[in-house]
């Protein structure tokens, strides 16, 4: 039999209706494409803020590696953000100490608002525990970082006026809007963009910016 001349052949050759030749090429039309996972807004943000800290402890001077940072080195970097905050609080020798609506501008410093500092050491201290430090050293979780933040909160809530009441916890929801939040948004004044954007887009100025010499 003359198999050049295709007489007599087994091959059925190309199929025209999708037959058995295009068995593969049509599995691979119809297999589902996934598209990737774009990151959600907090996840996102706390990557933004590791970077930044991280960035931070390259500028240190005297160098800074991260297995040596302590509580104390975390209260220097929020004091060090300070410098970028927008909420204005009134020193105690102000006229308008102690005004939530304070009627003309005064002399008083910018800070970083206590409700975004929260927010970012709470999103500081997830990434360090996921970029595989161990928890009971994580820096950000540290009592004296704790008592810190509990004094900025009070200190600004006296400054502006803006008195703080302890969370209250709803049944069956997942915990409301905290009082905590409330004293955040009226002490930044509705300038920044809540508590994770004003934290946020604050502390991602200070990348390119080095740090002050540390006293500790």
């Amino acid at each position: 039999m003359d198999l050049a001349s295709g007489t007599g052949s087994n091959d059925p050759g190309p199929s025209p209706t999708g037959g058995p030749a295009d068995s593969s090429s049509s599995a691979a039309r119809s297999t589902p494409h996934t598209p990737p996972t774009t990151p959600s807004r907090y996840e996102s943000q706390k990557r933004r803020d590791w970077n930044t800290f991280l960035q931070y402890l390259s500028n240190h001077k005297p160098p800074l590696t991260l297995a040596r940072c302590s509580g104390a080195h975390v209260i220097e970097f929020l004091k060090y953000l300070d410098q970028f905050g927008k909420t204005k609080v009134h020193v105690t020798d102000c006229p308008y100490f102690g005004q939530p609506n304070p009627p003309a501008p005064c002399v008083c410093q910018l800070k970083q608002a206590w409700g975004s500092l929260d927010a970012l050491i709470g999103r500081l201290r997830a990434a360090y525990d996921e970029n595989g430090g161990r928890p009971e050293a994580n820096p950000f979780g540290a009592r004296a970082v704790r008592m810190y933040l509990r004094e900025v909160r009070e200190s600004q809530a006296k400054a502006r006026g803006i008195p703080y009441e302890k969370k209250r916890k709803r049944p069956g929801g997942n915990g409301g809007t905290s009082a905590e939040m409330r004293v955040s948004v009226a002490v930044d004044g509705g300038g920044g963009g809540g508590v994770e954007d004003d934290g946020g887009a604050d502390a991602a100025v200070i990348s390119s910016r080095s740090p002050a010499s540390s006293t500790h």
